[in-house]
């Protein structure tokens, strides 16, 4: 069953049409300016037209979706922070005084908080969607994180909420998470989907020491040595490598995809998301948007992988979906550049051939 969801899914994600890019610059190249001369705001905006094939598309409901998860391989001492920060940052996301928070409030976004796999038990909480598959999960230097079960029920509650989303009236979504130790999985796909050492594609994470650096390498390297995964089947190198919160953030992109919704991609985690959600369908890249290039080490590797440029470069590496959040501030002024400003014609301007 949940095989069959992610395959259906999948075979809905369609390559953009250059057409609609072609109507949607065509508009751009009449407004009061040079011709190109807002750069990668009028990318923005036609590719946002080209997502969403509608000339007169709009930008109204704004997403930040957080998924967290814990994550066994904590125990290799690969993390600065202790695994309890991962439940008690839920709680700041949900009493609203986290960055992101604040971020999304500046950007008019709303934050929604899923718990997917954290090791914590948060009845009485409120406002938090509760999809939790496991309590965390199992240490990969040691054994698989997660059961292939696992995973595709990870990326089925993320096709679940793209979709429920969607239907509410989402028209862009954008990537969040929270889960102490993740940046490890994280290298560890990027070094399989990329092809890169485990030392290219690793970095200091929440801000381990020299000695915490060498552990964490050596820990993704031993965890690549005992799974050996095979990057052409991606599930299975979720399962083995990943976690839950990359799995959900895999669904959500799948399904926005499907259903024609542009996603923002945060930073290293989510990058490590899309790496597998690229190799499940590879058309799923024409709707993603990098908003910021991480501080953490071997980002520019995996975008490079997916083929994307980044937006902002601002030595973030929060997470939080704080990065992306910045990248709808930018997808809504591209557009309100290519809905708002007048055309030569309009405006009684003589235009460069005049």
């Amino acid at each position: 069953m949940n095989s069959a969801i992610i395959q259906e899914t999948a075979s809905r994600i369609q390559p953009l049409n250059p057409a609609w890019r072609a109507q949607a610059q065509a508009r751009l190249d009449r407004l009061t300016k040079p011709q190109g001369s807002l750069g990668r705001l009028e990318e923005l905006a036609a590719w946002y037209v080209a997502v969403r094939e509608d000339l007169k598309s709009s930008l109204k409901k704004k997403v930040v979706m957080i998924f967290a998860a814990d994550h066994g391989v904590v125990a290799e001492g690969v993390s600065a922070y202790p695994q309890d920060v991962t439940f008690q940052m839920v709680a700041n996301f949900l009493q609203g005084g986290a960055g992101i928070n604040v971020l999304a409030r500046h950007v008019g976004a709303e934050v929604q908080v899923v718990d997917i796999g954290v090791k914590y038990d948060f009845s009485g909480f409120s406002g938090l969607i509760s999809r939790k598959v496991a309590f965390g999960s199992r240490n990969l230097a040691q054994e698989a994180a997660l059961s292939r079960a696992e995973a595709e029920a990870a990326i089925n509650v993320g096709i679940e909420l793209a979709q429920e989303n969607i239907a509410a009236g989402a028209d862009v979504l954008a990537t969040g998470e929270m889960g102490i130790g993740n940046t490890t999985p994280a290298a560890a796909l990027a070094a399989v989907f990329t092809g890169e050492p485990a030392a290219t594609v690793t970095g200091r994470g929440t801000g381990v020491d020299d000695a915490g650096y060498r552990r964490k390498v050596e820990v993704i390297e031993r965890a690549l040595a005992l799974h050996q995964p095979d990057p052409r089947d991606p599930v299975e190198v979720l399962a083995k490598l990943g976690g839950l919160e990359i799995g959900g953030l895999t669904g959500l992109i799948l399904g926005a995809a499907a259903a024609r919704r542009p996603v923002l991609l945060d930073g290293f985690i989510a990058t490590a998301a899309a790496l597998v959600a690229a190799r499940l369908c590879p058309a799923v890249s024409d709707y993603l948007k990098a908003a910021h290039r991480s501080a953490e080490f071997g980002h520019q590797v995996m975008l490079a992988s997916l083929g994307l440029r980044p937006l902002l470069d601002l030595d973030l590496r929060l997470g939080e979906g704080t990065g992306a959040a910045l990248g709808i501030n930018l997808l809504e002024v591209g557009l309100k550049i290519y809905h708002e400003m007048a055309t030569f014609a309009e405006a009684g301007v003589s235009g460069k051939d005049s």
